[in-house]
Order: C-alpha cells, then structure tokens, then sequence
C-alpha cells in the first residue's frame, strides 16, 4: 500500500484516468517526468492511426506518476533498484526486484482520487 492509499498529506491525489489529466497531474506534480512522458506520447501515440497503445501508455505512466507523486514510496522503489543493480548475489537481487515490482504493481493499481 503507499503512503497515499494511507492518507499521507502532501501527496497529491491520482488525477482522473485520462492522458490530459494525468499530464497535467505530471506536470504539477512530477515535472522531472514530463519530459519523457512527452517523448513517449509522441513516439507512440499523437500521430497513431490506431488507439491500441494507449492503454499500455497510461498504465506505464500511471504507475510511474503513482510512484513519483509519493516521495516516501520514490525513495523505496529506487532503494530497492539501486540495491538490486548493486547485488553480488542473483538470489537479493532477484528479491529486491520481486519487491520493487510489488510496489510498482501496486501503485498502478492506485484510482483515481486516491
């Protein structure tokens, strides 16, 4: 669960599950991701024939603005990273993965409000 799901002040709530909303909410919010959020929506979806990508776009950067809203759950996403890149032993790396990918699963999952 992160921080905001619990009511952590100064996290702002997720915005509406739109790519505008969630743009502005990045650009508010998480500026240092706007910029890659803007090549992506370039690269794969403004001049789209087809609206199949979308549904993966938002959820990558759902999941991301989750994260980078909550400077508490960033922190630990990136601790446990940084440590799985770092590890000698595949096993704590492996471990350290499966917990980042928790956490990043679950942030996904954050509505909309939350």
């Amino acid at each position: 669960m992160t921080t905001a799901a619990m009511g952590e002040p100064g996290v702002p709530p997720m915005p509406e599950r739109s790519p505008r909303a969630l743009r502005e909410a990045i650009a508010q919010h998480a500026p240092q991701l706007l910029p890659d959020f803007d090549a992506h929506w370039k690269r794969d979806i403004a001049d789209a024939y087809d609206i199949a990508p979308v549904p993966a776009f938002m959820a990558r950067w759902w999941g991301e603005y989750a994260i980078a809203r909550d400077p508490l759950l960033d922190q630990e996403v990136r601790r446990l990273e940084d440590g799985a890149a770092e590890a000698t032993d595949i096993g704590r790396a492996k471990a350290l993965l499966e917990q980042a990918g928790h956490l990043r699963r679950g942030a996904r999952q954050v509505e909309p409000g939350q």
